[in-house]
């Protein structure tokens, strides 16, 4: 442990990315800044690639974050994953998603596990970044590195579990100035992820365990969660009363304690909050425990996308049209406003029910030119371009995300009818109504 926080601590030891996407890349340009050579590795080729080719494949970091770093010395990329012996230090970034029937897909920790064990030396520390369900590090990522490396955590080498706490297209919050949350599985462990992650952000939150990590970023994730559920069904409520839920909620937030504000929307995006809360009701329900209330706001936030498409199907029929047939325009198709990414993004569901339900559909969006194929929903479909033509043909706007490079006086002018999800236009009946 002495010999790897000496060379933490004068910037000699290597820092190994596994993992080089929304969480990997900006954690690996981090170290790189702070003077550690960091090796970025990916199992995908065309990553590497772009990446020495001096372009970004993430929108909110632009080349010029990386491009000067390479040409130093200090980040490399590949594919190689035997090069993972030349790191001290290994941060384990790879996808957690969820499968068909919402049950943890480790599939991607465990490839990566057996693959890291096969070049695991002694003095190395690994470190599992992920999200996942408390137990994960010990009781699956410890095993596997340990049989296939013959070595031991908190022996021979050093195990942690950190919980990444990227905000994408966050402005003021980045990987350097967030608190990065630490538990090891051995009081060693512990020191030895204290002084790597103490060398690159600016507050290390130390906690008793790798477990209590874990659940950590759970906890923080499933009180959005169920916030937001909460707030999506007061908004159905005030719908059904004709009150505007977003002059209730600001009005609510001028009270100076015991209120945090949160919005409702179309659905929940991104790579936590619509996934992680299942990540711990699964774990529960294997201690024979229902989380009901974490289940119940599952239920809200996943039947908003439907909600809606009913919004959409209603404004048409005063319209004395139906849905089928119509030419909906979906205006933002990321999961928030601002960024290019659409994991697990709730338009691509809405496109998915409209269109099952006979509508013709485009969209719009200034930072997705064009659908990229998922998971669950292939779309061949390109962005259309924001003008009168756009607008006029449509029979309906549908604001999913609101991003700012959206001229919505321009959609208010020659839109003959858009529903609103994000509080994007006055609320004007007959013309612009609320979902």
């Amino acid at each position: 442990m002495a010999k790897l926080i000496e060379k933490i601590t004068d910037t000699s030891a290597r820092i190994g990315v596994i993992g080089l996407g929304y969480v990997g890349l900006p954690l690996a340009i981090a170290f790189a800044r702070r003077g550690f050579t960091v090796l970025g590795l990916d199992i995908d080729p065309e990553k590497p690639k772009r990446l020495h080719g001096g372009e970004s494949y993430l929108k909110h970091i632009p080349a010029s974050t990386f491009g000067p770093l390479m040409a130093q010395g200090k980040f490399s990329a590949s594919t190689d994953f035997a090069r993972a012996a030349e790191c001290d230090a290994l941060l384990i970034c790879v996808p957690t998603p969820l499968t068909e029937s919402r049950e943890p897909d480790l599939s991607y920790i465990e490839a990566t596990a057996r693959t890291l064990a096969g070049t695991l030396r002694p003095g190395q520390l690994v470190a599992l970044e992920s999200t996942t369900y408390p137990g994960t590090t010990d009781e699956l990522l410890r095993p596997i590195l340990e049989k296939g490396s013959g070595l031991r955590a908190g022996v021979d080498f050093f195990l942690v579990y950190s919980p990444e706490r990227e905000d994408p297209g966050n402005k003021t919050f980045h990987a350097g100035n967030t608190p990065k949350v630490i538990g090891g599985h051995s009081p060693a462990c512990l020191e030895a992820g204290k002084a790597l992650y103490g060398a690159v952000v600016d507050q290390v939150v130390p906690v008793s365990s790798t477990s209590a990590a874990e659940m950590t970023k759970l906890f923080e994730n499933v009180y959005r969660a169920v916030n937001i559920a909460m707030v999506n069904e007061l908004k159905l409520l005030c719908q059904r009363m004709d009150l505007n839920v977003w002059e209730v909620i600001e009005a609510a937030a001028t009270k100076p304690f015991g209120f945090q504000a949160f919005y409702p929307g179309p659905g929940l995006g991104g790579h936590c909050i619509p996934i992680d809360p299942f990540y711990l009701t699964w774990k529960a329900r294997q201690l024979d425990m229902n989380t009901r209330f974490i289940e119940l706001a599952g239920e809200i936030n996943t039947a908003m996308p439907y909600h809606v498409v009913a919004r959409v199907q209603d404004a048409l029929n005063t319209r004395q049209k139906s849905l089928s047939g119509s030419q909906v325009l979906i205006l933002g198709v990321a999961y928030k406003k601002d960024v290019d990414d659409m994991r697990e993004s709730p338009a691509l569901t809405i496109i998915d029910l409209l269109q099952k339900q006979g509508a013709q559909v485009s969209y719009h969006d200034p930072h997705v030119p064009a659908l990229k194929k998922t998971r669950k929903y292939h779309f061949a479909l390109h962005s259309a371009p924001l003008d009168q033509k756009t607008l006029t043909q449509c029979d309906c706007a549908l604001i999913v995300t609101n991003h700012r490079a959206v001229d919505y006086d321009l959609v208010a002018k020659h839109a003959d009818l858009i529903v609103d999800t994000r509080n994007q236009l006055p609320p004007e009946p007959g013309h612009i109504l609320g979902a």
